[in-house]
């Protein structure tokens, strides 16, 4: 069987993995259009409740959008996005409310309710998609999320970064894999859409240890997984450590990413909805490295084309695991 006829008998489409855009074709029938709202969060690492400073690589002024500023209400902030790509994209009729920046689950229950619902009444909003950490979550929350899930598509994506422990203190989650599990396996128990988001090239992490979190992530219940290289951007700790000492860092170059991700895709459980192979942030904020112009569009563009060369496909070799 080749690839491309595995590919129609597990997803129904001839791309070589479970892509976004076509899961979201099968779920609503149509187009749908993310819209990222800042509701003013922030994060246990940040706050002094575990540690300050945050993550070593996050600056979230990367990739928030211009419109995206707290002190608007939420509902302004997604009227206007809609707009924005009303007038910058392909237009959509439907729009999952994005909350993206920070942790969008840390604070009382009271106030994501109020939050939540203030986005699901604004025309066209068809869902939510709630990015936060998997220690900013607990059984009442989710017991919240499950009853609204039932009522709407919600997704809970959980910044995983990585499966290993001695990471994840490295670069200050303040949070252990372990956590990551019971989050992911108490929100897809309550029948809500559990996501995972994964960093590639973080200090210290061999390439057999980055492929080996394929076998690892595929024993979870997720529903849709995201994957980016490491960038290195401007106003982090990680900038910091990246001027003084580059050579302790193991950046990918864009065919080593390539190559990499085919081989990682080879081992990932095929019913993963694949959201993201690669980050993208303004080329203002990155100090490393950089891929020449290449946007988002193209890198989906090159892979595929390199997935067809070596007639390789999402889960090839997942049963070898």
């Amino acid at each position: 069987m080749t690839g491309k006829s595995k590919q129609k008998f597990l997803w129904g489409h001839d791309r070589r993995f479970n892509t976004y855009s076509n899961y979201f074709r099968e779920v609503f029938g149509e187009r749908v259009q993310k819209v990222s709202v800042d509701a003013g969060f922030t994060c246990p690492n940040r706050d002094g409740t575990l540690a300050r400073g945050g993550c070593t690589y996050c600056n979230n002024d990367a990739f928030t959008p211009s419109y995206c500023i707290p002190e608007k209400s939420v509902s302004q902030q997604i009227k206007e996005g809609i707009e924005f790509h009303k007038v910058r994209y392909r237009r959509a009729n439907k729009y999952l409310a994005y909350f993206q920046a920070f942790s969008n689950t840390y604070a009382p229950l009271e106030h994501l309710m109020k939050i939540y619902n203030e986005a699901l009444s604004v025309p066209g909003v068809v869902g939510l998609v709630i990015g936060t950490r998997p220690d900013c979550v607990d059984e009442e929350k989710l017991d919240y999320f499950g009853r609204l899930a039932r009522e709407t598509y919600l997704i809970i994506e959980y910044g995983i970064e990585s499966c290993y422990n001695k990471t994840l203190e490295l670069i200050n989650r303040k949070h252990s894999f372990e956590q990551s599990v019971w989050a992911i396996e108490a929100t897809a128990s309550r029948g809500i859409r559990a996501g995972g988001h994964l960093i590639f090239g973080l200090p210290g992490e061999s390439r057999n240890e980055m492929l080996g979190e394929a076998e690892i992530l595929s024993k979870l219940p997720l529903n849709n997984v995201k994957f980016h290289q490491l960038q290195i951007i401007k106003g982090t700790k990680m900038a910091k450590d990246y001027a003084e000492n580059p050579g302790s860092f193991q950046l990918f170059t864009w065919e080593e990413y390539r190559e990499f991700m085919v081989d990682f895709l080879e081992l990932l459980n095929p019913e993963f909805v694949v959201e993201r192979i690669s980050g993208e942030a303004p080329p203002g904020y990155i100090s490393g490295p950089r891929w020449g112009l290449k946007r988002t569009d193209q890198i989906l563009d090159l892979f595929e084309k390199r997935l067809e060369e070596r007639d390789t496909w999402q889960g090839k070799r997942f049963e070898e695991i």
